[in-house]
């Protein structure tokens, strides 16, 4: 495999848009700021209340997103990855956390699954006519269904291309690696499987002309890596269906870089056919020896508290609008949130 030069960066900030769990008595940790109750800009009324209104506050939902910002040589900039499940809940927590969505330069989608898509819609018309990049895999527009044992299949609402087409959105399909943020991000494109215990979504089927067929691999299942300069490389999971070992191995022989700082996002190892490759997660995990482990989303409470036992040092939890500041320190006169 061709190595690619994946530009170091001096830090990366990613801010947790959109998760399952918020937590406002959560202590800052390690590289991890805090949303606290009463720190939005923003207010909302309440007739119930002595003074009439109250600090408006993030939502949680079964989904995923996050600010990334890069930051090198003075110069910074932004991507928005993956926009969580319902269509008002990032732009609600955008605003909520006084972050302002123009400064954003791309779009990253991690997969086609809606509970990481719906939310372009608040966004849409946070922006208005947009031509951002939107980094997605071919395979993003699969109609898909789950077939759980016992129920119906339930088929999952997939996106609209003219829809994102008609806001001024630059779509952008690749099954390859690409570059965003001048060559300091790398979309990893459709991960290599290599080992013989992640298989992606066994549930899943996929509509195939008039028939649906099976559909666990998930391919257009695709992480963002960064890499922070003497401290090695951060890792961002959607879901990682593609397996976050299988993620991270790939990040590595990609990049080149052996040295991972940070894993975050969703693992996907919640529910009973997944809860078994917990302790092989954690054994994978030791020969990667992150600095920084942020189990998010899909990763459940079982391999979100084995992690934690695991790896007390590293372990971080997530709560919505938290912050991590991963590389250079911050300045005095920098605000976290």
């Amino acid at each position: 495999m061709n190595q690619i030069p994946l530009q170091p960066v001096d830090t990366v900030s990613i801010t947790t848009l959109i998760d399952n769990v918020i937590d406002v008595f959560m202590p800052a940790q390690g590289p991890a700021t805090r949303f606290t109750d009463g720190s939005s800009p923003r207010r909302r009324s309440a007739s119930t209340l002595e003074g009439g209104e109250v600090a408006d506050h993030p939502r949680t939902e079964h989904g995923f997103s996050a600010l990334v910002e890069v930051s090198s040589g003075g110069r910074k900039a932004q991507l928005l990855f993956d926009a969580g499940r319902t269509p008002d809940g990032l732009a609600h927590n955008i605003k909520v956390l006084g972050i302002d969505p123009t400064g954003i330069e791309a779009v990253v989608l991690s997969h086609g699954h809606f509970d990481h898509t719906t939310g372009l819609d608040g966004f849409t018309r946070l922006l208005g006519q947009s031509n951002l990049p939107v980094v997605i895999h071919p395979g993003f527009w699969s109609r898909r269904r789950v077939t759980f044992p016992g129920r119906e299949p339930w088929e999952l609402p997939s996106t609209s291309r003219s829809a994102l087409e008609a806001v001024g959105f630059d779509i952008i399909e690749d099954r390859q690696p690409s570059f965003l943020l001048h060559d300091s991000v790398l979309v990893t494109g459709e991960v290599d499987r290599t080992n013989d215990f992640e298989l992606g979504f066994p549930l899943q089927e996929v509509l195939l002309g008039q028939r649906w067929e099976p559909d666990p691999l998930v391919l257009d299942d695709q992480a963002v890596v960064l890499h922070v300069r003497e401290l090695g490389l951060v890792v961002i999971t959607g879901c990682g269906h593609a397996g976050v070992v299988n993620t991270v191995a790939y990040a590595q022989r990609l990049t080149g870089v052996e040295q991972v700082h940070a894993i975050i996002g969703g693992f996907h190892l919640n529910g009973p056919i997944f809860e078994p490759l917990i302790p092989k997660v954690c054994e994978a995990f030791k020969r990667f020896g992150p600095d920084v482990i942020v189990p998010a989303h899909c990763t459940g409470w079982r391999a979100t508290h084995q992690l934690a036992a695991a790896f007390p040092e590293a372990f971080v939890p997530n709560s919505v609008g938290t912050r991590f500041h991963l590389g250079a320190p911050l300045h005095q006169n920098e605000n976290l949130l």
